[in-house]
């Protein structure tokens, strides 16, 4: 049975009325045992952390064994001070860490004919599904994937089986879905539904987890000024709950600006950005939105590294963000073998580039000013560039400086899509 809660109010819902459509999804349910795959603190603001504690509980309550193991896909493990902002009074022993290249299992594949007919040609591979084992393990009677549906530079609308095949999923399935992501063109997906990339998830529950017993609560949220608003709540065991939740989070979290923004300015907290990896949201929830020739200023004061792991930060050292035609022909060259070997790393140099097309100043503290020019961006002092564009001055979307300057302020860009209403 579904549950959609939509509010009635700009607030969004209340804890209690999340707390109270929950109990009904979990109603009737006789439970043992219970696996809660959540996001991790990159997707704090989605009220994943406040789903997961109010069914830890309500379960453990009951008497119902929890495990839970955040999606982390190829990001770093959550630290216990991560967990404990996220999740609140939850005991950080019950969270378990996924290992996207060794603790997986093969389930089988998606079909290269059918990925060609989704991709125009454009990937003929076939993609392998692989899923953490424990979704696999029958002594789990309950899966519960919570989660936000916003817009995504790979997907175009993030969650949902994604937060299985690619939040706990496998290296091959992390990696070509990117890469199909890249070749098929991101701007030709972001904030829309029933792209290549969902058909191959969504190929994926069809055939490979049609029997597992999944229950997906998403969100769509705001967080103005970093209070989270939970606009609404999806629950259901299909994709009906995924079809809804996209059409509110198109309407809540996709801003058009009437015009290309000449300067933009991206402020990532040090508390969710610690890596390029992760920080160029600011790049491509913004592509859309720049002028040719524009500015995008990154204030990235907590950016301490490129890649979330060590392997991908050399590849990213190694190869730079210097455009989808030069990364592709990085990728073709025999020689770079460790390109093609981790193909999410090379789908992602191509998403963080402008393609020339506007440029790119990383504003940092934690790393060189040498090492930003190295892969491509241009490099600046934190402290000279947050003078002039104070994030505690500035207010979400348009200001005038003191001297007449304009620019566009962005608080968190992982939270919208921003788009020139003139060329979409």
């Amino acid at each position: 049975m579904d549950i959609f809660r939509v509010a009635d109010r700009e607030a969004g819902l209340t804890r209690e009325e999340i707390r109270t459509a929950l109990l009904e999804a979990l109603e009737g349910k006789k439970l043992k045992k219970v696996l809660i795959l959540p996001p991790d603190f990159t997707r704090f603001h989605s009220n994943a952390g406040l789903i997961t504690n109010i069914c830890y509980h309500e379960l453990t309550d009951r008497g119902v064994q929890i495990d839970i193991m955040p999606a982390l896909g190829t990001h770093a493990p959550m630290t216990k001070s991560q967990i404990q902002a996220m999740f609140g009074d939850l005991p950080a022993e019950k969270f378990l860490v996924h290992d996207w290249r060794h603790d997986v299992v093969k389930l089988g594949e998606v079909p290269g004919d059918y990925i060609s007919s989704i991709t125009e040609g454009l990937w003929t591979d076939p993609v392998s599904v692989e899923i953490n084992r424990r979704v696999m393990d029958e002594s789990y009677d309950l899966i519960l994937s919570p989660g936000q549906v916003v817009p995504h530079e790979v997907i175009g609308m993030s969650n949902h089986a994604k937060n299985l095949f690619v939040g706990v999923g496998g290296s091959d399935m992390i990696n070509k879905s990117h890469m199909v992501g890249a070749v098929y063109g991101m701007e030709r997906m972001m904030g829309k539904d029933y792209t290549p990339v969902r058909k191959i998830f969504d190929y994926g529950m069809e055939h490979f987890l049609n029997r597992r017993p999944i229950l997906f609560a998403l969100t769509v949220t705001t967080a103005p000024g970093g209070n989270i608003r939970t606009h609404g709540l999806f629950i259901g065991e299909g994709r009906e709950c995924l079809t809804q939740a996209v059409k509110l989070a198109q309407e809540k979290n996709i801003d058009f600006v009437e015009h290309g923004i000449k300067k933009c300015v991206v402020y990532l907290d040090p508390s969710e950005f610690k890596s390029t990896w992760l920080g160029n949201k600011a790049v491509y929830r913004t592509r859309m939105a720049m002028a040719d020739e524009g500015e995008l200023i990154i204030l990235a004061p907590g950016v301490e590294r490129f890649g979330e792991d060590d392997q991908c930060d050399l590849l990213i050292r190694k190869y730079g963000y210097r455009g989808r035609i030069h990364t592709l022909e990085e990728f073709k060259k025999p020689e770079n073998s460790d390109l093609r070997e981790n193909m999410g790393a090379a789908a992602h140099l191509i998403h963080g580039s402008s393609d020339g097309r506007f440029h790119i100043t990383y504003a940092v503290k934690n790393i060189s000013q040498e090492e930003i020019a190295g892969v491509g961006f241009i490099p600046a002092s934190y402290e000279e560039m947050s003078s002039r564009y104070n994030p505690a001055k500035l207010s979400y979307g348009y200001n005038t400086l003191e001297d007449g300057e304009e620019i566009y302020y962005i608080p968190n860009p992982a939270l919208g899509l921003w788009i020139n209403r003139e060329k979409f």
